[in-house]
């Protein structure tokens, strides 16, 4: 892979893993449980936010999935074997990775594995 390249592939996921990093720690807040206080908040109001709560848990559930696959490809970077397919080895092409640059599998690959 050119340098330039990979240089710009870096600094992609590590300003992604920023950004992510810091929407965890903004979210922490909103995943917290709901009070069951009904002198502060009325049985709808409770439902709202309960409702709240379960879809910021789910984004936090996503982002640490994300940032997980950010870290993985961190480390294939240090490891050299970055823009490689896990599956068949073949290269990525550099359109997937700026698309997706935690990618770790093809097109083809991938589409196979969306298949299955």
């Amino acid at each position: 892979m050119k340098e330039k390249f990979s240089i710009e592939m870096r600094e992609v996921l590590q300003a992604q893993r920023d950004l992510l990093t810091r929407g965890l720690a903004d979210s922490r807040e909103a995943s917290a449980p709901v009070e069951l206080d009904q002198t502060r908040q009325g049985r709808l109001s409770r439902m709202d936010a309960m409702q709240q709560q379960a879809m910021a848990q789910a984004s936090s559930a996503s982002s640490r999935a994300r940032l997980a696959a950010i870290e993985a490809a961190l480390k294939r970077m240090d490891e050299g074997s970055y823009g490689e397919c896990r599956e068949c080895g073949e290269a990525i092409s550099a359109g997937r990775l700026r698309a997706r640059p935690e990618a770790r599998l093809c097109i083809d690959c991938e589409s196979e594995a969306e298949s299955q």
